[in-house]
């Protein structure tokens, strides 16, 4: 207490002697002030220290594995206290939707981020009747967009057969002036043993169920049809829904067995129970017919299998998963890892005594030394999204990470690396 009056009193009797001295000019008084203003965080530091910079030795030695046995002891408490109250707001960046109950599938067989492309080219694993051109968009960075021509159809040729359990998702932006009398970005669901090239460009719909994604400005429109194998129409509306301008918009399109569910973001605007017809297989395809703005696709990704998350944790003891999402090289959890967070949260609640243990696995790219950091950091985000963002207790949770060790796929595929990047829950 006597160092802080002190402080204070040089503090004081300093101005009133920098006020003296008028006359010698500006520039004199400003490095006679950086003088004080250095003095006076020397005493504040004896008298407080420096405990922000002690807790980020403590939190690197806790993730680094550094230091003797009682530091690391040290380190660790202070890495979960500093993760329950600082970091948890990186883990909450997303507001929680109640309502957003999409899940990914179990295997991720399918990957299309255009890393083999080259900007300007159409991609070489993808067939069209028109054009179409790989394309940066400057609000994402150097993510690759496939700009659709203005009329044609496309699609993957890696996904042949689709089954009756998958989700698939990709992102997608368009340019602001679309006009709400054309359609957007049709995504098609035709026979597996009828798609090609030369259907209607005036989509008539002929053996084709599918939905329109038409954003417009910062809203927009989504239509639906649901057709027979003998091609007549069952089933056709429109309904409106928001977009993001100016930004990569989210699609997630569910499919189980006969029901189709259609999230754009983290809102549903489609779930039909009559979508798909029993012991019919289905394929996929993509189209435009445009007369104004331009249309965009990233990151598509197709999974199979239905997530059976209760049965697996609980009975079997263990549940992985690629559907929780974090930002490139990051801890940040996506929006869009609502879905399995609120699923897994649900089969907790549900069986109060469960403790489990949350281990981050990364792919292989980057150095192992920073793929078990981020692995660590990333479970230890999800288990601080688990608590306050779902109300489990922290208490029935630990958090661990081993990088890029315990691999499940091939790390030389991009699919296979989806498959890696995971997170997953043991029970205890």
């Amino acid at each position: 207490m006597k160092i802080i009056m002190i402080a204070f009193m040089f503090f004081g009797c300093t101005n009133a002697a920098l006020a003296q001295f008028g006359g010698l000019g500006q520039k004199f008084k400003q490095k006679a002030k950086e003088a004080l203003d250095r003095q006076t965080d020397k005493t504040m530091d004896k008298v407080v220290g420096k405990g922000e910079n002690k807790v980020d030795e403590k939190v690197n030695e806790a993730i680094d594995g550094t230091g003797k046995s009682e530091k690391k002891k040290s380190a660790n408490a202070a890495k979960e206290n500093a993760s329950l109250n600082d970091e948890k707001v990186e883990a909450a960046v997303f507001s929680v939707n109640s309502k957003f109950d999409f899940i990914a599938g179990d295997k991720v067989v399918a990957v299309e981020d255009f890393s083999q492309d080259a900007i300007g080219d159409f991609p070489a694993k993808w067939n069209t009747n028109a054009s179409g051109e790989l394309v940066s968009l400057g609000f994402t960075g150097n993510k690759k967009w496939l700009q659709f021509s203005k009329n044609g159809i496309y699609y993957p040729e890696f996904i042949k057969e689709l089954p009756e359990n998958f989700t698939l998702t990709f992102d997608m932006a368009a340019t602001n002036d679309m006009s709400n009398s054309q359609s957007g970005l049709r995504v098609f669901f035709p026979l597996a043993t009828s798609r090609n090239l030369k259907f209607d460009q005036h989509f008539s719909y002929l053996a084709n169920s599918g939905v329109d994604i038409h954003p417009s400005g910062d809203s927009g429109s989504s239509a639906a049809w649901v057709v027979s194998k003998e091609g007549e129409k069952l089933l056709e509306n429109e309904i409106e829904m928001s977009w993001n301008k100016n930004q990569g918009n989210r699609i997630s399109i569910w499919r189980q067995k006969s029901r189709l569910r259609v999230y754009v973001n983290q809102t549903k605007i489609w779930d039909l129970p009559r979508a798909f017809l029993p012991e019919t297989t289905y394929s996929l395809l993509f189209a435009t017919n445009l007369f104004e703005g331009n249309v965009y696709l990233a990151d598509l990704k197709l999974a199979y299998g239905l997530p059976d998350t209760r049965n697996k944790l609980i009975t079997e003891g263990k549940f992985s998963t690629n559907g929780i999402l974090f930002d490139v090289n990051s801890d940040v959890i996506k929006a869009e890892s609502a879905g399995v967070l609120k699923e897994i949260a649900a089969v907790l609640k549900d069986n109060p005594t469960v403790k489990v243990k949350i281990i981050g696995h990364t792919d292989t790219d980057g150095s192992a030394d920073a793929n078990l950091k981020l692995s660590k950091r990333r479970a230890l985000a999800v288990k601080v999204s688990l608590s306050e963002n779902y109300e489990v207790d922290a208490s029935r949770m630990q958090s661990d990470g081993v990088g890029a060790t315990k691999p499940v796929d091939n790390n030389q595929t991009t699919q296979g690396k989806a498959n890696n990047r995971r997170v997953e829950f043991v029970k205890m």
